[in-house]
């Protein structure tokens, strides 16, 4: 009899945790998706739900869990600068104690386990691009610490682990990715310049928009996880996971207008406390250790993200609709007998 490998992903009714579910099930694996709901969304995996080897579990990965899987990829978190500086608390508190509680499963089922790091260990680089031997130039007490040393603390313990109890792990270090199922108002900058193009607003950069990028679509993005787990045991990371074409933000800006073929003005508002001047991946590693790099280029990569969102502002714009004939109902008077 054959058995389907079991497969933990946790935040995986977010952005880039919906679309690893989908590969792994394309795969032939078994899947469990766990998320709190924080800053996923039921609609990222409505459509996986009556598939037989999918199954959901409402959890929070700061509460202890033992399951019987062979692999976890661990992607819970609050992963944008809007989300996690709304809820520093949490996010630090899912960095670390979700870390601990997940590596502790792995470790009892002596499964594999994935960490989903980022860029931002990094911090406001002095280094560039960016390689797996620099240590980062990172604020321990700034806004956007909860997230860094967040994840940074969490490298630590997957490491800790691996040295004392052997726990087979991957680090992955993840760099701007993109692409549908972004959440529309959760602070990404395509997610936000594809959305004021699509309504006619003025597209906000910050700064003066000189700072640099490097965008990586979701696809290329998942299929770099998926080679990291399935790489020799011998093989931990952390490893850069992104794309090296550099863009500056405001270049990115022009190109979204030009996709939509929107006449939006570009304005500027001030840069964000600590926001990295430049950010690009080194990602020879990746290439040598794992024969994987991005293979969409932006342009293919906008092209399906201005397609989602464009349904989504479709949607909106019908419940808006719909909001204002109950309101505008609500002031006619009542028919005699009328509950």
């Amino acid at each position: 009899m054959h058995f389907k490998k079991r497969v933990l992903v946790t935040g995986g009714a977010g952005f880039i945790g919906s679309h690893l579910c989908e590969a792994l099930l394309r795969r032939g694996c078994e899947v469990l998706c766990l998320d709190n709901f924080l800053t996923g969304s039921r609609r990222n995996i409505a459509h996986l739900l009556d598939d037989p080897y999918f199954e959901l579990l409402y959890h929070d990965v700061t509460r202890p869990l033992s399951l019987e899987v062979q692999e976890v990829y661990n992607l819970a978190c609050a992963a944008t600068p809007d989300a996690y500086r709304l809820t520093p608390v949490t996010t630090v508190s899912t960095c670390l104690l979700g870390a601990m509680n997940m590596l502790n499963l792995a470790r009892d089922a002596g499964a594999k386990i994935l960490q989903a790091s980022t860029s931002e260990v990094y911090g406001d680089a002095r280094v560039h691009p960016q390689g797996e031997d620099y240590w980062g130039h990172v604020n321990p007490i700034g806004p956007r610490a909860c997230y860094d040393e967040g994840k940074r603390c969490a490298e630590t313990l997957f490491f800790d682990y691996h040295r004392q109890h052997d726990v087979r792990i991957k680090v992955a270090r993840i760099f701007n990715t993109y692409g549908p199922r972004m959440h529309p108002e959760d602070g990404r900058v395509v997610a936000g310049m594809v959305l004021q193009a699509l309504r006619g607003e003025p597209l906000t950069i910050p700064g003066e928009g000189t700072q640099t990028r490097s965008f990586c679509y979701v696809d290329d993005m998942v299929e770099g996880l998926v080679a990291l787990m399935e790489s020799p045991d011998g093989f931990t990371g952390p490893v850069n996971l992104g794309n090296p074409a550099e863009l500056q933000v405001g270049e990115l800006a022009r190109v979204v207008l030009s996709q939509i073929g929107s006449a939006s003005e570009i304005t500027c508002a001030p840069l964000p406390e600590d926001d990295p001047r430049q950010r690009r991946p080194d990602i020879s590693l990746a290439r040598e250790a794992l024969d994987w790099s991005p293979q969409i280029p932006l342009q293919k990569g906008l092209r399906k993200t201005i397609d989602y969102f464009q349904e989504i502002v479709h949607e909106l714009r019908k419940n808006d609709r719909r909001k204002q004939v109950r309101e505008k109902g609500s002031d006619f008077p009542k028919v005699v007998g009328e509950p």
